[in-house]
């Protein structure tokens, strides 16, 4: 196995965790100190989901005619281009334009990156392997938001250490080998359907964990406020629910490696369908802190469970296209749950972000029930 590659590749994936952990909370401040409500923001976040689709359609075309590793190190500096203009020009629609090319080159880093590190580990190492990326990861997006609590809020700090990040990172690629071989093709929703089918429960479990994450993001913050934090509480409250998601991320994919997977895939829908139901109960008491911590894990699960049986199953262009199927979940999971959340949370109840973790934990639990959720053992083709 090419470990130095390994880690290569995870440094650059997790510069892009760390770019964005600083940078997308600061926009979501920005925008409430504008006077912007929760569904002006819910419509912010959702702007990458659009450029998500986008990048999973191209993925595989692009990565054939520049390579893999070229467009992951083209699709980088483009990112930083993107956080770039949102420092120098603050400007609601442009900022939309803006995250909409933002996600749409991140996510060709992320299907390329994911597709490289589940080529290269083995088999006996993949649950450890890949919950090492999806635990690092997190910890990026940790250290983003309390990077930001440091560098402050009413400064453009966060974005421009964005910037730095996404320049110097691909800088790590060069050399390096290892990568899918990709065919110049590009993946269709009737793909996309296909593939639901033949994996309902992880295709679910990919787009709940989607909207989770870009919730956490930018809601959580604003949610937080508006139960009568801080915004030093508020950010580190987002920081604890990812403490929650880097922390477990290890043990799960060691017991994945031991372990029935769809047992311990079972396992985190219920908790993250339990810590939905009483983090509003719990609130403004002490005991918020470690279900912020479950709340996290219980959702990482998920996703770092889903990449594992999905590199079981795929290899080589089946493996890219599997993982721009993810991403295109990724975009609908991204695009839905804010959208819905900003809207519920201004309309409907200021707990709307909870109760649509709630709804998505308990569809996901009613997918598991049926036989073949988790598809066949192992599928030759996307």
């Amino acid at each position: 196995m090419r470990w130095a590659t390994y880690f290569a590749v995870l440094a650059a994936v997790l510069s892009v965790g760390l770019a964005l952990g600083v940078s997308m909370p600061l926009v979501s401040f920005r925008l409430e100190g504008w006077g912007y409500g929760p569904f002006a923001i819910g419509v912010m976040a959702s702007m990458p989901a659009f450029g998500v689709l986008l990048g999973a359609k191209l993925a595989s075309r692009l990565a054939a005619r520049f390579g893999t590793a070229g467009l992951m190190r083209l699709c980088l500096w483009g990112g930083a281009l993107s956080i770039g203009l949102l420092a120098l020009l603050p400007n609601y629609p442009l900022w939309l334009v803006l995250r909409l090319g933002l996600g749409t080159v991140l996510t060709i880093v992320f299907i390329l990156g994911e597709s490289w590190i589940n080529q290269l580990v083995v088999e006996q190492w993949r649950g450890r392997l890949v919950a090492l990326y999806g635990s690092c990861y997190a910890l990026s997006q940790l250290a983003g938001p309390l990077l930001l609590g440091a560098l402050g809020t009413e400064t453009d700090y966060g974005f421009w250490v964005g910037v730095g990040l996404l320049l110097v990172s691909p800088l790590l690629l060069i050399g390096r080998s290892g990568a899918p071989v990709t065919e110049a093709c590009s993946v269709t929703l009737g793909d996309l359907g296909r593939f639901c089918r033949g994996l309902p429960a992880i295709a679910w479990a990919v787009a709940l964990f989607a909207a989770f994450e870009a919730m956490i993001l930018t809601l959580l913050p604003v949610y937080c406020l508006r139960q009568g934090f801080t915004e030093d509480i508020a950010l580190a409250m987002v920081s604890t629910v990812v403490v929650g998601d880097a922390v477990l991320q290890l043990p799960i994919g060691a017991l994945a490696d031991r372990l029935s997977r769809r047992s311990l895939f079972t396992g985190c829908a219920v908790a993250l369908l339990l810590s939905s139901l009483a983090i509003p109960l719990l609130l403004h008491t002490v005991l918020i802190w470690p279900l912020w911590v479950l709340f996290g894990a219980s959702a990482g699960g998920l996703f770092t469970l889903s990449l594992i049986l999905i590199g079981e199953r795929y290899r080589d262009d089946a493996l890219v296209r599997a993982n721009a199927h993810v991403a295109q979940l990724w975009g609908i999971g991204c695009l839905i749950g804010p959208l819905v959340a900003g809207a519920g949370s201004q309309w409907v109840s200021g707990h709307a972000l909870l109760w649509l973790m709630v709804a998505g934990a308990l569809g996901l639990i009613v997918l598991l029930l049926r036989q073949g959720a988790l598809g066949a053992a192992v599928p030759q083709s996307v």
